[in-house]
C-alpha cells in the first residue's frame, strides 16, 4: 500500500476510522474485530479512535479497547491515534470538555486502554467554547512533555486555531482531523493550510455525498464506471490527489467495505477527472 508521512512516522495513505464499530448501529464484537483485522490485512497501518466512540454512558473507551484487542501482537506495525475532549453522556448527545486537568486525565486513561509506553498520536477532539483554546492546547503540550503521547494533533479546528496550536506545540503538532468529503468541503481552507505547513490532514467522514445529491453522486459514479471500481474508491482517490498531506480515514462496519476503501490508493485519476470531481 502507498504510504504518507505523519509526523515522525510513515503510515498507509488510507487510514481506518473506528467510530462506526462502536456507536449506533454497531456490529457485534466478533464482526467489529474482523473488520479491524481486515483493514490491517489490507495494508492499513493508521487506526483512528477516541475515548468518546461508544454507545452507553458506562463504556467510555469502548472503541479504544476494541482496536487494542483486534491489533494485539501487531502494535509495532501500526499507529493508533486517539482523541480526548469530546464526550457522549449516553443519551445520543455530544458535549465538550477542554479543561486542562480533564485532557490530561483523559489521555492517561486512553493510554491505559491502548497499552504500551505512550500513545502514538493524541488529538484534542473538539474546541470547548467554555475554555480558552490555548489552555486546552497547553494541556496537550503537557501530555507530550509528560511522555503520555509521542505526537499531538487537533480536530475540528479552523485556520486560526491551527496556527495557534502550532505556535504552542511547535513540531509536536503533526496533524489536523476535520470533516471533509465531496458534500462537505468547507474545510478546504484547513486542508490547504495543512499542505502549506506540512501537517497531515485527516478527513473524517470522507465518503459523505457519494450516495447523496444526485449530480454529485452521478459524477463520481461515471468516473467509477470508467475505471471499473466503486464510487467510494474514486472519492478517496480524489481526496488523496488534492494534496500529499491528505490521509482519509473512512470508517466501516463490514470487512468488505474497508477492503474496498483500501484499494483506493492504487487508483490513478487523470487531471481532467480530478478537475471534474472538484467542480461537481
Amino acid at each position: 500500500m502507498k504510504t504518507r508521512i505523519l509526523g515522525s512516522r510513515t503510515v498507509s495513505a488510507i487510514g481506518f476510522g473506528g467510530m462506526p464499530v462502536s456507536i449506533e448501529g454497531r456490529p457485534d464484537e466478533a464482526q467489529a474485530i474482523a473488520t479491524i483485522r481486515a483493514a490491517f490485512d489490507a495494508g492499513i497501518t493508521l487506526f483512528d479512535t477516541a475515548d468518546s466512540y461508544h454507545l452507553h454512558a458506562n463504556e467510555v473507551g469502548h472503541n479504544e479497547s476494541l482496536i487494542a484487542k483486534a491489533l494485539a501482537g501487531h502494535e509495532s506495525e501500526v499507529l493508533i491515534a486517539t482523541k480526548g475532549g469530546h464526550l457522549r453522556p449516553g443519551d445520543g448527545s455530544w458535549t465538550q470538555n477542554g479543561h486542562p486537568d480533564y485532557i490530561h486525565d483523559a489521555a492517561r486513561a486512553s493510554l491505559a486502554r491502548l497499552g504500551g509506553d505512550a500513545i502514538s498520536l493524541y488529538q484534542f477532539h473538539r474546541p470547548d467554547p467554555e475554555v480558552p483554546y490555548e489552555d486546552s492546547i497547553g494541556a496537550l503540550k503537557q501530555v507530550i512533555d509528560d511522555g503520555i503521547a509521542e505526537m499531538a494533533g487537533i480536530s475540528n479546528a479552523n485556520p486560526a486555531q491551527i496556527r495557534l496550536a502550532q505556535d504552542i506545540l511547535g513540531d509536536r503538532l503533526v496533524s489536523v482531523q476535520n470533516q471533509f468529503s465531496p458534500v462537505f468541503r468547507s474545510s478546504l481552507p484547513e486542508l490547504e493550510l495543512c499542505a502549506e505547513l506540512g501537517l497531515a490532514f485527516l478527513p473524517w467522514s470522507p465518503l459523505g455525498g457519494i450516495t447523496g445529491a444526485q449530480d454529485l453522486a452521478g459524477a463520481f459514479q461515471r468516473i467509477a464506471d470508467t475505471h471499473g471500481v466503486s464510487p467510494q474508491q474514486v472519492c478517496l482517490a480524489w481526496e488523496l490527489a488534492l494534496a500529499p498531506v491528505v490521509i482519509p480515514i473512512p470508517g466501516a462496519r463490514r470487512s468488505e467495505s474497508i477492503i474496498d476503501s483500501a484499494a483506493a490508493v492504487d487508483l490513478e485519476l487523470s487531471d481532467d477527472e480530478i478537475a471534474e470531481l472538484s467542480a461537481a
